[in-house]
């Protein structure tokens, strides 16, 4: 089984405590800072085996090399990244399994936001931990890659079972749903999350874990496809990609 703890970083990054409990195998997704999750380590489990980076900017791997030298931790990324981010023990492929105690999980190379990105899945805990290229009720900004690269990422992350469990690297959802309503103004499944979102978030409570299927009825990234989201933008033959493409550059001047 697999235990995740949410940990909020510097102004909306999360990043995850990880504990497979049938090896004591303890690890942290993308670690923004060193000092919250240290402090939730040391209330937790005194160690830490594994640092999970899903890309290279500093909002997500600003605590490894600090956690690597306290608790003597292996970094894990993606081959494409083992130039960037320092010191690196373990560089894995797209497709490649990382075994974390009992519970493995699949890369999956997802460029766009960065050309190396990569997302974990684990099929049998039912989770993907995939940084900054799918959030909440959106979708994040392209700096290395491409359109089309994030466009075709996304779509690689939409063919997962649909009771997967989504932990984004950013709380953004309050935000890109008041984005999202104005282009889907129609989706009363949207209309009320955003509400229980705004609920969550004057509670101080994240928005997320949220389920794969509650994005395929509600993240517009990922329903291009929607006619009456194509006929929004007045692009009744539009590709996919090119919807994409249009929300995208929509959004970065929302």
């Amino acid at each position: 089984m697999l235990k995740i703890s949410i940990i909020k970083c510097l102004s909306d990054n999360y990043s995850y405590l990880l504990k497979d409990e049938n090896t004591n195998t303890v690890g942290v997704v993308d670690p923004s800072e060193f000092a919250a999750i240290d402090k939730e380590i040391k209330k937790k489990y005194r160690k830490l085996d594994f640092i999970l980076n899903t890309h290279h900017h500093a909002d997500h791997i600003g605590g490894n090399l600090e956690l690597k030298e306290k608790y003597n931790s292996k970094i894990v990324c993606s081959f494409n990244d083992k130039e960037i981010i320092k010191n690196t023990d373990i560089n894995l492929n797209d497709g490649d399994i990382f075994s974390f105690g009992k519970t493995d999980f699949r890369v999956i190379h997802i460029p766009g936001h960065t050309l190396g990105h990569v997302a974990f899945y684990s099929k049998n805990a039912k989770v993907i931990f995939s940084g900054d290229t799918l959030f909440s009720l959106g979708c994040g900004r392209i700096f290395e890659g491409s359109f089309e690269q994030m466009f075709n990422s996304i779509e690689k992350i939409k063919k997962l079972p649909s009771d997967t469990l989504i932990y984004c690297g950013h709380e953004y959802t309050e935000k890109n749903g008041e984005f999202a309503v104005r282009i889907d103004d129609q989706n009363k499944i949207l209309k009320e999350r955003i509400k229980n979102v705004k609920s969550n978030i004057k509670q101080g409570l994240p928005s997320i874990p949220v389920s794969l299927k509650n994005e395929l009825d509600t993240n517009i990234f990922l329903r291009c496809e929607n006619e009456k989201i194509k006929s929004k933008l007045q692009m009744h033959n539009a590709s996919k990609l090119e919807v994409f493409t249009k929300l995208r550059n929509l959004k970065d001047q929302f």
